[in-house]
């Protein structure tokens, strides 16, 4: 008896061993979801298991093919077939926010939920930008109230070293006071720290984060009211998106993003080509023989290969140039723009997070200046410029979630080199001579995020230093050495969060930023009609100190939203351009550091979906920003130049299968042109409509209009009085290959 059963026993084939399904979830960053509920279904056997703080799983199962599926609080549900005999290795399941938890990387370098971030942080997403009628970058981030360039001209038509950003009524200069980000590598020129809008085409965005407040805690210099961010679709499948149009004042525009996938390999070409006629930018009653439109043109491509082996990793090298040209209202009055840039990148991701960037670029900018007759019928040439630059910096970061603890550490560094060459007609050409400077900034940081129950605390701080040297050229003579400057700054921040109740969250933050100034500020003098405004090399950093609370209310579905905050900010060593004679000839400025400014006030925000199809914007802010102190004490007291103490925009989008259309309104109240406040700048307001239908589900026709009514509102003072652009129209066709989803899942 016992034979037959060891005979049966040893004629029974062994059981088949025991396997595991294993992975880890993340979201679209590559930041581990910790808490999530991953079920295996196949026929009536079941099985499941909940990731671990690292966003890891392990699920005993014995079947072949399977659904598994992933659910997550603020997520959307994850449902795939899987059969693990065909899979190589361990899963990575990425997870897509939900509509009211939209992640943003803006706030903290880590990917965090818009709906839990401390921090005031705006995003226009893909719906927003298609539905803008605007056409440049710079005029769709106009909706965001408080973002501004030293002028209220667009990129279009103004030159481009009055393009700066700023936030948060902080004043401009013409150097920007937020740092513009595309994917890590800032687009601030590195010369003069005013951005190229056109660099990125606006087809190739994925969306835009505006962080408002100081934010150098984690982006060092630059970041001294805020942080742009362009986040460029990846190339994580074969894609055709093309835009083209021709419109009002002889505007033709074309860009197109094509993107090839095979298996871990991507390739990417973005490309942009614009041109315009222009409008005359003085007013009427004030024009002369000599006034011209102002036109510009610029071509660029970026061509970019990627390879992710998985989800959250990757390694890639883009290469990319750009050259513009601008005729800036007179025949002699003109500038034009080269560069290139190669930047090389990686972000792994495992336990932790690694993201690594280095970069280079050089720039060749050229610019005319003139001297006009009064009475406007003639020039001649005063100044030409040349300004050779170049650039070289990197970037790493290391992050990981420990539970509800996010640690974040990381370093950057960037050095400029530049030259600024300057030929002086007096009325004939004079001697060539030149400023040469070399800039370099580093910086460490450091923050840890911890989450107690309703609390959410994030400390940061942040460790910089920067120096410069220069020397002065002039032919026939030795080089004479500039003041060597050099300057440490701390950066900390403090922010808290609590959820008092499922729909209401309070925020406070508190923190430091700071701005070094730029070599166009330090050696480049410039002539504005007749505005001269001379260079200073003796200019020091300008630091900011700023408090700010605030709440977030939104509807449990997430379909309405209402963040309002107030804040306090103050602007020590304000780099400032401060009248120092006044003639009617000329007027004559130099940049310089002034003592204090003060900016406090309030922003709201407020996103609505009325329905599936239609969905509305709104955002007001309210700053007084005024000068404290300064030398010379006449300053004290008055408004700071370039900010309106009202800013507002309303937007309304609709998206149907037969009807795509987007609606605009922006308004801005008066302020000057000047530091002395005697050039005042009265309100503007512009409505901008875009109508679109759908063709096919790839190809859409469109119509845009901007500045629908034609207003006639002022852009400057110098003294002479500068507008706005007129109504422009212009049609066009979007076409999408394969088809998107529809877009009302976006609105």
């Amino acid at each position: 008896m016992h034979g037959l059963v060891l005979l049966a026993w040893l004629a029974t084939p062994p059981a088949a061993p025991s396997r595991a399904l294993q992975g880890v979830v993340v979201d679209a960053g590559g930041a581990a979801v910790a808490g999530a509920r991953v079920s295996v279904r196949a026929g009536g056997a079941e099985a499941a298991a909940q990731t671990g703080p690292d966003g890891r799983f392990s699920i005993a199962w014995d079947e072949a093919a399977a659904a598994v599926s992933v659910d997550a609080a603020g997520f959307a549900p994850f449902r795939r077939q899987v059969d693990p005999r065909h899979e190589s290795g361990p899963l990575t399941i990425v997870l897509r926010r939900a509509f009211a938890d939209e992640v943003t990387v803006a706030a903290a370098r880590v990917p965090e939920r818009l709906a839990e971030t401390p921090a005031s942080v705006v995003v226009l997403g893909p719906a927003t930008l298609e539905l803008t009628p605007a056409l440049a970058v710079d005029d769709a981030l106009r909706q965001v109230p408080g973002f501004t360039l030293f002028r209220r001209s667009g990129s279009r038509t103004a030159n481009p070293t009055s393009q700066g950003a700023s936030l948060r009524g902080v004043g401009g200069s013409g150097a920007s006071r937020a740092l513009v980000l595309d994917d890590g590598v800032p687009l601030n020129d590195p010369f003069g720290g005013w951005v190229y809008w056109s660099r990125v085409p606006r087809i190739s965005l994925e969306r835009l984060e505006v962080l408002r407040g100081g934010a150098s805690d984690l982006y060092g210099s630059g970041a001294l009211s805020g942080v742009v961010h362009l986040m460029r679709r990846r190339p994580d499948q074969s894609r055709l998106d093309l835009d083209a149009s021709y419109g009002s004042q002889a505007t033709p525009d074309g860009s197109v993003a094509a993107t090839l996938r095979r298996g871990a390999w991507g390739l990417r070409v973005d490309a942009t080509s614009f041109a315009t006629d222009g409008y005359v930018t003085v007013a009427a009653a004030d024009r002369g023989a000599v006034d011209t439109p102002a036109a510009s043109r610029h071509q660029g491509i970026e061509l970019a290969a990627e390879r992710a082996p998985r989800a959250g990793t990757r390694q890639f090298l883009a290469l990319s140039a750009f050259h513009e040209s601008r005729d800036n209202g007179t025949p002699l009055q003109t500038n034009d723009t080269r560069l290139r840039q190669a930047v090389l990148g990686g972000d792994w991701t495992a336990a932790s997070v690694l993201s690594v960037r280095a970069y280079a670029g050089d720039e060749l900018y050229h610019q005319t200046f003139s001297t006009i007759a009064a009475d406007r019928t003639s020039e001649r040439l005063n100044r030409q410029q040349r300004v050779p630059a170049h650039v070289l910096g990197a970037w790493g970061q290391w992050s990981r979630a420990l539970g509800r603890q996010v640690l974040v550490a990381g370093a950057d560094m960037r050095r400029v080199e530049a030259t600024s060459e300057e030929v002086v007609f007096a009325p004939g050409p004079g001697p060539l001579v030149g400023n040469e400077g070399r800039q370099l900034d580093a910086g460490l940081y450091a923050e840890d995020r911890l989450g107690l129950g309703r609390f959410a605390a994030t400390a940061a701080l942040r460790i910089d230093r920067w120096a410069q040297s220069g020397e002065r050229r002039s032919p026939g003579a030795p080089a004479a050495s500039l003041p060597d400057h050099d300057e440490n700054a701390l950066s900390p921040r403090l922010s808290l969060r609590y959820q008092a109740v499922p729909w209401l969250s309070l925020t406070s933050s508190a923190y430091r930023s700071f701005r070094a100034p730029t070599l166009n500020e330090l050696y480049r003098p410039f002539r504005l009609g007749n505005v001269l405004t001379l260079a200073n090399d003796a200019l020091r950093a300008e630091r900011l100190s700023g408090v700010e609370v605030g709440g977030l209310a939104r509807a449990r579905h997430g379909g309405r939203s209402l963040r309002v905050n107030g804040f306090w900010n103050e602007v020590h060593d304000a780099v400032t351009n401060v009248t120092l004679s006044t003639t009617p000839a000329l007027i004559t400025r130099q940049r310089s550091n002034v003592a204090l400014i003060r900016a406090r006030g309030i922003e709201a925000d407020a996103d609505a979906r009325l329905g599936g199809r239609l969905a509305a914007s709104a955002s007001w802010l309210f700053v007084d920003s005024t000068v404290v102190s300064a030398t010379p004490t006449a300053l004290a007291g008055l408004r700071v130049a370039q900010v309106p103490r009202h800013q507002g925009s309303l937007s309304l989008r609709y998206a149907g299968p037969a009807l795509r259309a987007g609606l605009q309104l922006r308004f801005a109240g008066g302020q000057f042109d000047d530091d002395l406040n005697q050039f005042a700048l009265g309100r503007a307001t512009t409505l901008d409509l875009l109508v679109a239908r759908p063709v096919r589900r790839e190809l859409e026709l469109y119509a845009a209009a901007e500045n629908l009514f034609d207003a006639r509102y002022d852009i400057g003072r110098t003294s002479l009085r500068t507008v706005g652009p007129p109504r422009s129209v212009r049609a066009g066709i979007r076409l999408h290959l394969p088809a998107r989803p529809s877009i009302a899942d976006g609105l």
